[in-house]
């Protein structure tokens, strides 16, 4: 099913949202939406329904506009998390549509985009705390606790509930 512009739009205003809202299932505890990541999930379902071009868009949005209303997370962080979310859309989108469609193309392209995404927020917090925005430096360990170790939960959420969703939304036609 081929989707309007207007469709894609709306879908994306309601990642959106959900990208809004769903971090305030875990608000009160911060340390535990660090590890289960729920901004994370409507930015890699937007890359897949809508295409590399939202999922970017959205993905560039959430963290940012978070920060911007309710100071969470913190500007700094959300700089380097936008970056890392546009990488999610956009590498889901692209190499969701460019393999043969099916199961594998869908875990294929989600841990693309996760790793990618996380080498792309890395990169982001090398350099940001090279600019001083940062206060200690970003070692390779605290890449890994930030973008492995203390993700392992939301990873795992979003492996095992991303392509379940997909699938499901494949099947009733709310995407090709």
């Amino acid at each position: 099913m081929k989707k309007s512009k207007t469709v894609n739009l709306v879908l994306a205003a309601l990642f959106l949202a959900l990208g809004i809202v769903l971090p305030f299932l875990t608000a009160q505890i911060p340390s535990i939406g660090s590890m289960l990541l729920p901004m994370h999930i409507p930015v890699l379902i937007c890359g897949y329904v809508c295409g590399w071009q939202y999922g970017l868009a959205v993905g560039f949005i959430v963290p940012l506009l978070r920060s911007m209303l309710f100071g969470m997370p913190p500007l700094y962080t959300a700089i380097a998390m936008a970056f890392e979310l546009a990488v999610y859309g956009l590498v889901t989108g692209l190499l969701y549509y460019k393999l043969k469609k099916g199961t594998a193309s869908i875990y294929i392209s989600l841990i693309g985009a996760m790793i990618a995404g996380r080498i792309v927020w890395g990169i982001v917090r090398f350099l940001m705390t090279g600019l001083g925005l940062f206060e200690s430096g970003f070692t390779f360990t605290a890449f890994l606790a930030g973008a492995v170790t203390g993700a392992i939960p939301g990873i795992i959420i979003q492996i095992l509930l991303i392509p379940v969703l997909i699938m499901a939304l494949r099947k009733a036609k709310v995407m090709d």
